[in-house]
């Protein structure tokens, strides 16, 4: 005779010893393909055999580090489902901030030339070409790979999108742009917080820059000047304390109106300045 399986709240009870609760219940609400109301609503709901395998394998492995967002294959950004694989960094709450910037500055500017470098699942790029709908949306990426899945975005959720394989401006020739934004990798090769976290299992090279973490946001303050049209602006993400040295990046690129902006902990996570030409 088969083992009787448990109901979803005996099931919850189970992860909830292993990992922490909000994962389980995400993970919960995956296999059974249901609302968070449904699972509160019917605790006594017995889980069928398959559905309670896939749970318990999908704990086990959260249990072992792997991220939420890998393991459901999707994460919110800026409201919205954004599909996510190991070839590309998890979107992260932070990095709305370029987005709000980008719609503080643009958001009444007609067929504004947006670019977006490093554009991984295109999650910046897709949230700027759903609010800015006559925008012209470029998205780069040196990972074939991380292209296929924010091409997959963008089908999905319906955003006209161009998408340029190369690394960095490399493959763009002499285009120009009103807009450049970018969350590119900053963190230091030596850093600790690499062997920790869901960054364990996200893609190295969206993650690592450099003895100091600051060689892509230099590579890219650098060059984006030959890439703005006067009067654009460049928007970079950063780490929590490197505020300062990207502002002295940008001054050294010719920036001026540079500032940096917090984030939602309080935490300088973005800076930019405007291209005013030669």
């Amino acid at each position: 005779m088969a083992e009787a399986t448990p109901h979803i709240g005996g099931a919850l009870n189970w992860a909830r010893a292993r990992i922490a609760v909000v994962d389980a219940r995400i993970l919960l609400r995956h296999v059974l393909q249901c609302s968070a109301a449904r699972l509160a609503a019917y605790p006594e709901a017995r889980l069928e055999a398959p559905e309670w395998a896939e749970f318990r394998s999908l704990v086990e492995r959260r249990e072992a580090g792997e991220p939420v967002a890998y393991l459901t294959g999707e994460r919110e950004f800026f409201g919205h489902p954004f599909i996510v694989t190991p070839a590309v960094l998890i979107p992260r709450p932070d990095t709305e901030l370029l987005v709000e910037l980008a719609l503080a500055h643009f958001g009444d500017k007609p067929h504004t030339r947006v670019l977006d470098l490093g554009t991984g699942s295109g999650a910046l790029a897709i949230s700027l070409a759903l609010e800015l709908p006559q925008a012209d949306v470029v998205a780069v990426d040196r990972s074939r790979e991380a292209l296929w899945v924010a091409m997959a975005n963008a089908a999905r959720l319906r955003a006209s999108i161009s998408f340029v394989l190369g690394d960095w401006f490399s493959s763009l020739g002499d285009d120009h742009y009103q807009l450049i934004v970018a969350n590119p990798p900053y963190i230091a090769a030596a850093d600790p917080h690499l062997d920790e976290g869901d960054v364990r299992f996200e893609p190295s090279t969206a993650l690592v820059a450099g003895p100091d973490g600051l060689d892509d946001l230099a590579a890219i303050a650098a060059q984006a000047p030959r890439h703005l049209e006067p009067g654009g602006w460049l928007f970079m993400e950063h780490g929590f304390d490197q505020a300062a040295a990207v502002r002295g990046l940008l001054t050294d690129g010719g920036f001026s109106s540079i500032a940096s902006w917090k984030d939602l902990a309080g935490i300088e996570r973005v800076s930019g300045g405007q291209w005013r030409g030669r």
